[in-house]
């Protein structure tokens, strides 16, 4: 039995498949099959194989010789029960379909089979019928502000009837109204107030939550009559109680009288809105039921429920197929385009000052909103889920979310849908689920019958208290042995209630501690049987399961660092590697510095790098030493004291210098070059105390440090004297004489100018002869007029 179990691990290790089957340790074909779509359970079981041996994928089962009759494999189906093509309707057609005769949604009724891990996908085809019908429930708000407005919906009714009869010619239009709670502060209480809430002379209806006008009806002249008979009320505060309205209008089905058709709700007004929550300011505290409550058409429970969540919103638009268009004023705009994101299939207009282009948002609304599909499901059975991909208009296609979703349809397209349901397991009652899946704003919908697969086919035809099952505590089905409640084993041999028992228990205790099997196996009839992991080459051992091969030290990443195997959660090395993790190298060529020593003689080697022993040096074999001065720098004193016997170590030379031998050559061309050498060399140039320069070479040959120097040293020359005195006085002359020269240059300049300009002035001097000015002459000339001058 150990040798057949050894060669089966063998097996799957080398085969490696089967990891996901063989780790569920399944103990029957049922709970095989629900671990995933790729395990098989196999009826034929050879002599001494396990139970769990049995649950397998369909190639290893096949490699494992299990005959192809003897697999079960069951998978899972889909069945159509009802495919009733969508219509091809026509509005000028003299015969009228009744809206429950026409179908927008392909196919309508399925039933899927589910096995565990394998989807099952069905195509789903939406077209928008022609003339299909359409309700429309007009509700608005009819606080004092909106006075004005009143007056341009009360030819509401035929203008829209007309204009509607261009989309569909079955269309029924309701109205109703609302203002607010009827109880303080909403409202003030005042005898006088609830009679008249208006101030002035006006003359207003008393306060209400809210009313339901008129039913839905193909009538338009019957709307603007009893719109007309409407009158405006107030209330105290700027929010409207807009939401109980809306709940009413929903849940009232019979009372709104809405059909099984488009259902369109237009909410007008000027003026934001209560939500869940503002009711405990009238002392209202009990939440909103969700439930029709009206009594001859007007609600009669505002004082008594608070205002509905937006969640509850939601809920019940979706749950009755409304699609909600918000009428509301600029000024509101941003709060309901918010409000509008939270509520699917809904729009928001524009209404102007006094609801003048109501008519034009109302059909604008409506096709945006009928022009896009949304599909939603109902809730899922635990386990199920649910994907979806569109492929829409065009050809364009989307996943995820947007896979539900179709948008720009108009009528008579067609768009696909492509639907997946998967269960991950079987469900605990085993029973089918119903589930339905619909376009929203749209009664028409989907339903799916869920089966599951939860069992094999050849479990129908076991044998209960089968004698094959030690003595009858089991039933054998599909080739193997399920143990009857309190019993387990391979052949049902042995009891729970044994098993468990504290001598049994303490045979698979590890030192008398107190973890069974080591926690990683299971103690049967007083022996551990060690768990399986998903990787076959992962491996529980040991009498208590407390060894296995894959908990030992990781180095880069590697069990043991490669260099080596676990067993029993430690590492056995390879040669030359030591340490937890095999990561320690006892190869020391990687220590060895460019000169031949391990670590450059300044450190150790430790698995396989240097562990410098003078901290400032560095490096893989500690050559590095950022903070040193460098070669040259470091034997400077010590060459200029042995060889020139000079410097600074010129009184400690003997002492400090003779750790090199020093070998004199007579000029730079003698020195050795580095291409000539087998071990490192450095050429220095130094200079000393008097600029004199000094060449020699460094290097280290056979652990003897060599310096080859120049013997004489290259002095710079003294500068001559006399041409660098005449060279200054010569300078300073001429400089002198420049500037005595640019000074005279400038003089002669301004002499110039001075005396042009007095020559300029010379000449525009005057010079007159004055005469006394009382001076008169006694002679008087007088010429006669008529003298011509001949």
């Amino acid at each position: 039995y150990s040798l057949f179990t050894a060669w089966t691990f063998f097996f799957l290790y080398l085969e490696g498949f089967g990891s996901i089957c063989i780790k569920a340790n399944a103990q029957s074909c049922g709970e095989c099959i629900q671990v995933s779509e790729t395990c098989g359970w196999c009826n034929f079981l050879s002599v001494g194989e396990s139970k769990s041996a049995r649950c397998d994928d369909l190639e290893s089962l096949k490699k494992r010789k299990c005959p192809d009759n003897k697999i079960e494999n069951p998978r899972g189906s889909i069945k159509v029960a009802q495919n009733k093509p969508v219509t091809n309707r026509k509005k000028d057609v003299a015969e009228k379909l009744k809206p429950e005769q026409i179908t927008q949604i392909q196919p309508q009724k399925l039933t899927l089979t589910l096995r565990s891990g394998e989807p099952q996908t069905f195509d789903l085809k939406f077209k928008r019928a022609e003339d299909y019908p359409i309700d429309l429930y007009y509700l608005m708000d009819l606080s004092f502000s909106m006075e004005d407005d009143l007056e341009k919906v009360k030819n509401l009714g035929t203008d829209l009837m007309r204009e509607m009869k261009e989309i569909t010619s079955d269309f029924r239009i309701g109205f109703g109204s609302f203002v607010e709670k009827t109880v303080m502060p909403y409202i003030s209480t005042t005898p006088a107030r609830l009679l008249n809430p208006c101030t002035g002379n006006q003359n207003c209806t008393s306060p209400f939550s809210y009313k339901n006008v008129l039913k839905l009806t193909d009538n338009g002249d019957e709307f603007n009559r009893l719109v007309s008979q409407q009158q405006i009320s107030g209330n105290l505060d700027s929010p409207e109680g807009g939401f109980d309205a809306i709940m009413q209008v929903a849940v009232c089905e019979e009372q709104i009288g809405w059909r099984n058709v488009t259902r369109l709700l237009v909410f007008s007004t000027d003026a934001g809105f209560h939500f869940a929550g503002d009711g405990k300011l009238g002392g209202i505290v009990l939440p909103n039921d969700g439930k029709c409550h009206l009594e001859n058409n007007v609600y009669t429970m505002s004082h008594y429920y608070d205002y509905p969540s937006i969640a509850h919103l939601v809920q019940k638009l979706s749950e009755h197929n409304i699609q909600t268009i918000f009428a509301v004023t600029e000024e509101f705009q941003p709060v309901y385009k918010e409000l509008k994101n939270l509520i699917p299939k809904s729009a928001v207009g524009t209404l102007s000052s006094n609801s003048s282009n109501v008519i034009q948002l109302i059909i604008d609304a409506y096709n945006s909103l009928s022009s896009e599909v949304i599909l939603e499901n109902g809730r899922l059975p635990e386990g199920v889920s649910i994907t979806y991909k569109s492929i829409c208009k065009n050809g364009v296609e989307g996943t995820g979310e947007n896979g539900r979703k179709c948008s720009n349809i108009s009528i008579g397209d067609e768009v696909f849908f492509k639907i997946s349901i998967e269960s991950e397991k079987c469900p605990l009652h085993g029973k089918s689920e119903t589930i339905k899946i619909k376009p929203l704003g749209f009664t028409e919908e989907v339903e799916i019958v869920l089966n599951f697969i939860c069992d094999c086919q050849c479990a129908a035809q076991g044998q209960p208290n089968s004698e094959k099952c030690h003595e009858g505590n089991g039933t054998f089905e599909c080739g193997s042995c399920k143990c009857n409640e309190g019993r387990i084993g391979r052949l049902c041999e042995c009891s729970k209630d044994e098993v468990r028992t504290e001598d049994l228990d303490a045979n698979c205790r590890k030192d008398n501690g107190t973890d069974i099997c080591s926690n990683n196996g299971d103690c049967v009839c007083g022996t551990c049987e060690c768990k399986k992991r998903e990787n076959p080459a992962e491996i529980y051992s040991g009498k208590y399961c407390e060894c296995d091969n894959f908990n030992c030290d990781r180095s880069h990443n590697k069990l043991c660092g490669g260099h080596g195997r676990c067993e029993c959660r430690k590492c056995i090395c390879d040669a030359n590697y030591t340490g937890s993790a095999c990561d320690c190298s006892l190869d020391t060529s990687t220590c060895l510095a460019k000169n031949g020593q391990i670590c450059n003689g300044r450190g150790t080697c430790e698995c396989g790098s240097c562990k410098c022993t003078n901290p400032k040096f560095q490096g893989p074999t500690c050559e590095i030493c950022p903070t040193c001065p460098g070669v040259c720098a470091e034997h400077k004193d010590c060459v200029q004291c042995r060889a020139f016997e000079a410097g600074e170590k010129k009184d400690t030379c003997e002492r400090d210098c003779s750790y090199f031998q020093l070998i004199k050559v007579k000029d730079r061309d003698k020195l050795p070059q580095p291409t000539d050498q087998s071990f490192p060399l450095t050429h220095c140039k130094e200079r000393d105390a008097n600029d004199c320069w000094f060449y020699y070479t460094y290097a280290i040959r056979n652990d003897t440090k060599e310096v080859f120097v120049v013997e004489n040293l290259e002095c710079p020359a003294g500068p001559d004297i006399i041409p660098i005195v005449a060279g200054v006085v010569a300078g300073i002359v001429l400089i002198g004489l420049a500037l005595l020269l640019i000074w005279k240059l400038l003089m002669i300049i301004h002499d110039r100018r001075e005396f042009a300009k007095f020559e300029k002035e010379k000449m525009n001097a005057k010079w007159d002869t004055g005469e006394n000015p009382i001076y008169k002459s006694a002679v008087t000339t007088v010429v006669n007029p008529k003298y011509e001058g001949k």
